[in-house]
Parts: structure tokens; sequence; C-alpha cells
């Protein structure tokens, strides 16, 4: 979750602190349609799958806590 956290504060220089994991990502605008897909590539790459955007629904990326048990629940 650190490469996330750090691709976010990335993405939002203005962010000050850490990110609560169950913050709504989107409300927050701290992911925006812009950085979706790059942010789609960050979770491929992290979790080593490919992600069916077919297969998923937007809660699956609103909070570091989905994200977590949607995507990278079976990474150390």
């Amino acid at each position: 979750m650190d490469r996330i956290a750090t691709w976010l504060h990335e993405k939002n220089p203005g962010l000050d602190g850490p990110i609560g994991t169950d913050e709504d990502l989107i409300e927050a605008r701290l992911i925006d349609s812009m950085d979706f897909l790059e942010f789609v590539d960050l979770l491929e790459e992290l979790s080593g799958t490919t992600i069916d955007l077919q297969e998923v629904t937007i809660d699956d990326f609103r909070t570091l806590d989905s994200v977590q048990k949607r995507f990278l629940s079976a990474c150390p």
C-alpha cells in the first residue's frame, strides 16, 4: 500500500499527511478520470494480474481498504 500512497501523494502535491484507509479517494478527488487508467496500471503491476474493467465497479477503487481487498489481498 506504500506505493499506492506514494503515487497518490505524487498526483496530489498539496496533500499532507497519511491517507485514511477508508477515505473516499474519488470523492476527495485524489483519483480523477485523467489518472484513473494510470492507477489501474499501477494496481496491475503491484498485483501481477490484469484488471478487466468490465468485471469491476467504481467501488472497487473507492478506498484503500477496497483496493486492498479487491486487488492486493493475495500480495505480500
